[in-house]
């Protein structure tokens, strides 16, 4: 039962739109379902970064008591000499470790990037 008014193309073309539709539909579900799996996989991924850190953490803050015990023992250090070398040790790897984080976060970044960021950072700091 075709139209008399409508030209017979018309439904051919009305049906590999549907069937793309369809097709559209379905890899979006399936885009959805992946970033869904991604997303728990990034968060357990962070969680375990953040733990490792801590634990990275305490034990050079137990590696560095040590160094200074051994300090003292072996130069005859007081703890203000070992504790400021310490210190210093610190400080001048901490600034190696910035530059070098610093120059490796450069770089060009997608508009809808940054601007995800300065929303997200605006909100941390509790600016309209």
């Amino acid at each position: 039962m075709s139209n008399p008014n409508r030209p017979s193309g018309l439904g051919a073309a009305a049906r590999v739109t549907a069937l793309a539709g369809s097709v559209m539909d379905l890899h979006v579900r399936i885009a959805l379902q992946e970033v869904d799996r991604e997303k728990r996989r990034l968060i357990s991924g962070g969680v375990f970064l953040a733990m490792g850190g801590f634990l990275m953490l305490l034990a050079l803050f137990a590696l560095e008591v040590a160094l200074v015990i051994w300090m003292q023992a072996t130069f005859g250090w007081n703890w203000v000499s070992s504790l400021s070398l310490v210190a210093l040790a610190d400080v001048f790897f901490a600034g190696v470790s910035l530059r070098i984080g610093g120059n490796l976060a450069k770089g060009p970044y997608l508009p809808e990037t940054l601007e995800g960021l300065s929303r997200t950072t605006k909100a941390v700091m509790g600016r309209p």
